[in-house]
């Protein structure tokens, strides 16, 4: 198995780190480069824009994506239940508990046993009879990173591929360069016992020479370059290609401009091509989009997780000003007893500002916030997890996605709200939830200043919960908290 870059490596230069007080807050590991508005020119001058920017303290879909990629370094087992709609309801549904039952060729089960995968998740159970079937068949599948799914689709390219044949087969795309090399090194992995097949990359930086022959049998690239490399420089036969998936549709959607290149893209096609296509959440604008992209689809679907506030003890402490709510918080924290907290700001500046203040008092304290790289990210939240750090300090950035057992203690520095300066209830719930997880109780402060407390009302009134006021400077009120 090998794997192509023309011109060098894909990746860019390394993003920079933070100066003065954060140089010792991230541990950077190999730097994979946040997402970034970028512009690429192509070999005949014209423009793409591969990537957007995401909100300036929020992060990227895309980049939580790769986040959670890097932070899951070993299967999770999904506890949604998994729903299963077939395009022919009659025909019979199969699942495989092995991998053996799947009939695969020796060198991929080889691939499979060197890459630590014993048995197939519960995602895989279902979906790799569908993905591996004669005839294709088409999927529409929902799953979340960790889940197992990108090594599912990898091993339906992988079986599809002949090796005897030189020219591109199998056509992944992704909605970054990143993600693309995240699924190359999985194709990479998975196909090492593989020698004949090839994969290369149609990704921003990878110019290909004029006139060149695409040998390789699995492309992965974003829309843009694909898009350029099929029509423009006509370096793709795509009446050729025998599987096409299209991954993260979710991020897809959110990115100006893919959707349209990817529909293009699927439309040039031939109709006994295998169609694939992966997202970690299904909206209506998601759900109209797959099917209008992938023709008579079986469709695997996840229950919704169902977040609850019941056994998580919330209050409220009344405040004039951040020095105010920081003195509060420094009460708080001497008079109970905290496993792991989660403080969540609304700005990098607040957010920045507290971890100073926590520092310089002793505290042992990470930052997590959009301005890190993907890389420094995913590090500040494995340290984390090991219990380098008993605070996280982050924006909304890992709002969603990140369970950490020992977190007993969430605390909003700000309340979360929407560009209407509304409470943004949903926010609020996945901030607070992740501290009752696990069937464990847990504790939500939220720091406010006296003309937000009608947002908080509002957000008490819409769980229908109880939210009570604390007196941060009555030190036995705070020590008789029960959780």
């Amino acid at each position: 198995m090998a794997s192509l870059l023309w011109g060098g490596d894909a990746g860019a230069a390394e993003s920079e780190g933070l100066n003065g007080h954060f140089s010792n807050l991230i541990h950077p590991r190999k730097n994979l480069q946040g997402i970034k508005s970028t512009t690429v020119t192509n070999v005949d001058g014209s423009v793409n824009n591969t990537e957007e920017d995401g909100e300036e303290d929020g992060v990227e879909l895309a980049a939580n994506s790769l986040l959670n990629k890097l932070i899951r370094q070993s299967l999770v087992e999904s506890s949604h239940r998994v729903e299963v709609l077939q395009k022919d309801p009659s025909s019979p549904l199969y699942s495989v508990k092995t991998f053996e039952e799947l009939r695969l060729k020796e060198e991929l089960l080889k691939g499979i046993y060197a890459m630590g995968f014993n048995r197939p998740s519960k995602i895989q159970e279902m979906a790799l009879p569908m993905m591996l079937a004669h005839p294709p068949q088409n999927l529409i599948a929902q799953s979340q990173s960790g889940t197992g799914k990108t090594a599912a689709f990898v091993l339906a390219m992988l079986s599809r591929v002949n090796a005897l044949e030189l020219f591109p087969q199998c056509l992944c795309l992704a909605p970054t360069y990143e993600l693309a090399l995240q699924t190359g090194r999985v194709v990479e992995r998975m196909g090492k016992f593989c020698v004949d097949v090839q994969v290369m990359y149609a990704i921003r930086g990878n110019r290909i020479p004029r006139g060149t022959h695409v040998t390789k049998q699995i492309i992965i690239g974003t829309p843009g370059t694909v898009l350029d490399w099929c029509f423009k420089q006509k370096l793709i036969d795509l009446t050729k290609i025998r599987v096409f998936v299209l991954d993260e549709a979710d991020v897809m959607i959110d990115t100006q401009g893919f959707s349209d290149q990817s529909i293009r893209i699927q439309r040039a096609l031939p109709s006994e091509c295998q169609m694939l296509l992966f997202s970690a959440t299904f909206e209506d604008s998601v759900w109209q989009f797959a099917e209008r992209i992938i023709p008579d689809p079986n469709i695997i679907k996840l229950r919704k997780e169902e977040l609850t506030l019941n056994n998580i003890r919330q209050y409220y402490v009344l405040c004039r000003n951040r020095r105010d709510k920081y003195q509060a918080l420094c009460n708080i924290y001497g008079g109970i007893t905290i496993g792991q907290a989660i403080i969540f700001c609304q700005t990098r500046q607040n957010a920045k500002w507290l971890t100073v203040e926590m520092m310089q008092d002793g505290h042992q304290v990470s930052l997590l916030s959009g301005e890190l790289t993907v890389d420094q990210r995913a590090s500040v939240i494995q340290r984390f997890r090991d219990g380098k750090e008993k605070v996280l300090v982050t924006t909304n950035v890992c709002a969603r996605g990140i369970d950490v057992k020992q977190v007993t203690i969430v605390v909003n520095f700000d309340l979360p709200v929407n560009p209407a300066e509304e409470p943004d209830y949903e926010t609020y719930l996945h901030r607070i939830g992740r501290t009752g997880r696990f069937g464990r109780k847990g504790l939500a402060f939220n720091m406010i200043e006296v003309d937000k407390l009608p947002l908080l009302m509002k957000i008490q009134d819409h769980f229908n919960s109880s939210i009570k006021q604390l007196n941060p400077e009555d030190m036995d009120e705070i020590e008789n908290i029960e959780y």
